[in-house]
């Protein structure tokens, strides 16, 4: 595995991007990303993958709940495929959790391999986000159906 001075650096280098060039949304799936790495970091057992890590677990968790509700309510694909990402990589606690025999580097690999493929469909999303911007001059960040519509249902008697 890579030494978690380099994902940071990644991780750094990313959300400036990110910061830099997206919107809200965008802006908020790094924010996840940036915050859960270093809340994990943080409460990482010194037993190094022997048993599950319930911080590690809990912040995957909440990482998960906010990517969704970001998936529901960002007008962008790319969160929908962060949060199939951060799925496989909760299931990595829920194995270890049935079966405490599996491998420690495999349980590690779980919990840490999918955050590179998220920060770089993040990055792809911001990219695709400046490349509407630049043919349209607008690019919608959230859905109409996520609660910020102006519209209202009709009233009065149908039919």
């Amino acid at each position: 595995m890579l030494p978690i001075e380099l994902y940071y650096a990644f991780a750094v280098v990313c959300s400036a991007y990110v910061g830099l060039k997206g919107a809200a949304p965008e802006r908020i799936g790094a924010a996840v990303i940036l915050v859960g790495s270093a809340v994990s970091t943080a409460v990482m057992s010194g037993l190094k993958y022997a048993s599950v890590e319930i911080g590690v677990f809990l912040v995957d968790v909440a990482a998960l709940i906010a990517f969704v509700v970001l998936a529901i309510r960002a007008e962008r694909l790319w969160p929908l495929w962060v949060s199939a990402l951060q799925i496989i990589g909760t299931a990595g606690h829920a194995v270890k959790l049935v079966d405490t025999e599996v491998i420690r580097t495999a349980y590690a690999i779980a919990m840490a391999v999918w955050s590179y493929p998220m920060w770089f469909l993040i990055v792809l999303g911001t990219w695709q986000h400046r490349r509407r911007l630049a043919k349209f001059g607008v690019d919608k960040s959230w859905s109409s159906s996520s609660g910020h519509s102006e519209t209202r249902p009709p009233t009065g008697p149908i039919g």
